[in-house]
C-alpha cells in the first residue's frame, strides 16, 4: 500500500506536532504551577532569607587556602547585621549560621516554611581561566550561555553529596543539560521581581570600587527551584581570581560586598512597597 504526497505530509506534520505538544503542555503547566508556599500576597518585605551557601563537608570551590564555604558564612551573617541595622523591622532568617552541610532541598524549605518574602543564596565563583573575574546574580530561568550553565552544574553538583537525591529532588540528574533546562521552568511566578532583585544587587556592586559585574544571569538553580518567593543566587567573585579572592577575604573587602548588597535590598524594598524616592 502506497501513500500519496499528501497523505504523507499529513504524517510527517502529525509526527512533528506529537513531539512538539507534550513540550507545550509543560510550557502551560509549569506556568500554572501554583507557589510551592501558600502565604498570601502582601505588598510588604517582611522576612527575609539569607543562605550561605555549601558548608560542613562541602566546602564549595577554593584557592589560595581560601573557602567558599567560609567567605559565604561570614557574607551572610555581616549582609544580615546590616539589613537588621538599616531597617530594623525586618525579620532576617539563615539557612546557616555555622560551619555545618544544609542539604538543598531544607534550604528552600526553611524560606518557605518562614513565609519569606525574598531569598537570597550567596556563593563564590571558580574558573580554569585565573582571569575571569566579578559579581553574578542569577534568577531561575532557561540557560541563555553555556557558560551560565557551567555555574549552575557546579552549585548543583553539591547533590551528590546528598542521600537519595534522585527521589528527593524528582530524578534531577546534575549531569544532564537537559535537567537543568527542565528545572529552569520553575519559578516562572516570582521570574519579574527576582530579575528586579538581581538588578538592583548589580548595580549596588558595580559602585564598588574596583569591583566588576558580570551582570544578571539566569540559569537552573536547584536551590531555587522551590522557593516560593523571589529568589536569587549571588556569585560574589571568582576566587580562582586573585584580585577578587583577596577582595572578599579581607574585612575592609567584605564590608563594601556586604553594604553593597544591603543598600540594594533597601532599594528594592522601598521600590516595591511604593516608598517615594525623596523619603528613602
Amino acid at each position: 500500500m502506497s501513500y500519496s504526497n499528501a497523505k504523507l505530509n499529513k504524517v510527517v506534520n502529525f509526527s512533528k506536532w506529537e513531539k512538539i505538544v507534550p513540550f507545550f503542555l509543560l510550557l502551560v503547566f509549569v506556568a500554572m504551577t501554583p507557589p510551592t508556599n501558600s502565604k498570601k500576597f502582601r505588598r510588604s518585605i517582611q522576612t527575609i532569607v539569607i543562605d550561605a551557601g555549601h558548608g560542613g563537608h562541602d566546602p564549595g570551590c577554593s584557592a589560595g587556602g581560601v573557602k567558599e564555604k567560609d567567605i559565604t558564612l561570614k557574607m551572610a551573617k555581616e549582609l544580615g547585621d546590616k539589613i537588621t541595622e538599616l531597617m530594623p523591622e525586618v525579620k532576617v532568617i539563615y539557612t546557616r549560621k555555622t560551619d555545618k552541610f544544609v542539604e538543598l532541598w531544607e534550604r528552600a524549605d526553611i524560606a518557605n516554611r518562614s513565609n519569606a518574602d525574598l531569598f537570597i543564596s550567596l556563593h563564590c565563583n571558580s574558573h580554569k581561566n585565573t582571569t575571569i573575574s566579578g559579581t553574578e546574580t542569577f534568577a531561575m530561568g532557561l540557560h541563555k550561555a553555556g557558560d551560565n550553565l557551567d555555574v549552575a552544574k557546579r552549585e548543583n553538583d553539591v547533590l551528590l553529596l546528598e542521600t537519595d537525591y534522585q527521589e528527593k529532588y524528582d530524578g534531577f540528574d546534575p549531569s544532564s543539560p537537559e535537567s537543568h533546562i527542565y528545572f529552569s521552568l520553575f519559578q516562572n511566578a516570582y521570574m519579574d521581581q527576582s530579575i528586579k532583585l538581581a538588578s538592583k544587587i548589580e548595580t549596588q556592586i558595580s559602585k564598588t570600587p574596583n569591583r566588576n559585574s558580570r551582570g544578571v544571569k539566569q540559569a537552573g538553580f536547584v536551590v531555587l527551584w522551590k522557593t516560593g518567593m523571589p529568589s536569587v543566587l549571588v556569585e560574589a567573585g571568582f576566587l580562582s581570581n586573585k584580585k577578587d579572592r583577596d577582595f572578599l577575604n579581607s574585612e575592609a573587602g567584605m564590608d563594601e560586598f556586604t553594604t553593597a548588597m544591603a543598600k540594594a535590598f533597601v532599594d528594592y524594598k522601598n521600590v516595591f512597597e511604593g516608598v517615594p524616592a525623596a523619603s528613602k
